[in-house]
């Protein structure tokens, strides 16, 4: 196995373009870190040429679970991340973790010849991504209490100091990338306006979680 690991300043803005990698279920947030298992070979193409570049990729969620649809149509919105682990496995698949940069908003697709899809994007409505902002605002006593309640419905155990000891945003973002939530929680999640809105969602989902039964997902729609 060979394994490399890059680090690199957030604070500067996106391409244009960028490669999309469509997952149904799963949303980045600035900051936050997705691990991926790259095994398609278009996908190990993509990431084999993101490497060679600037190293983004701009996870996004197909509207539907089209699994078998290889164009499948997209949300509007997505976040932008850099490949900062990246290591290589015997039998030929890459292991990935993607830091979110920041989000952006579709405008139109980009024909090409690689076998991943291609995107014009934008990202003026997102440039307060680039900074942390709005931890100030969150009350953090309403997460940690709404966090606990679901920890100990589910029999979880978690090094409680250490959850103490995180950034604000770091506790939001994780438990909206990570939280029992579906897609059309998870796409609310990822499009809120602000840190507080995301805190207070996550908030909400959680109690309503709790309120239906330890694992169920609620429904936004």
């Amino acid at each position: 196995m060979t394994t490399r690991s890059r680090r690199s300043a957030t604070d500067q803005l996106l391409p244009d373009i960028i490669p999309v990698f469509p997952l149904y279920g799963a949303v980045l947030l600035p900051r936050g870190q997705m691990p991926l298992n790259i095994f398609e070979p278009r996908y190990l193409e993509m990431v084999d040429d993101v490497l060679a570049g600037e190293r983004i990729i701009g996870m996004i969620q197909p509207q539907d679970d089209g699994s078998d649809d290889p164009a499948p149509v997209l949300r509007t919105v997505g976040c932008a991340g850099r490949v900062t682990t990246f290591s290589e496995t015997d039998d030929s698949r890459y292991l990935i973790t993607l830091t979110g940069l920041a989000r952006f908003a579709l405008v139109d697709e980009v024909e090409g010849d690689a076998p991943y899809r291609l995107f014009r994007i934008r990202t003026d409505p997102f440039t307060a991504d680039f900074v942390i902002q709005g931890e100030n605002e969150v009350d953090r006593d309403d997460l940690l209490s709404a966090f606990r309640a679901y920890l100990d419905a589910n029999d979880l155990d978690i090094d409680w100091d250490t959850i103490l000891r995180a950034p604000t945003e770091w506790l939001v973002n994780a438990a909206a990338m990570f939280g029992p939530y579906g897609p059309a929680e998870k796409q609310a999640l990822l499009e809120a306006p602000d840190l507080k809105t995301r805190a207070e969602t996550v908030v909400a989902l959680t109690e309503m979680t709790l309120a239906r039964g330890a694992g169920h997902k609620p429904s936004l729609q």
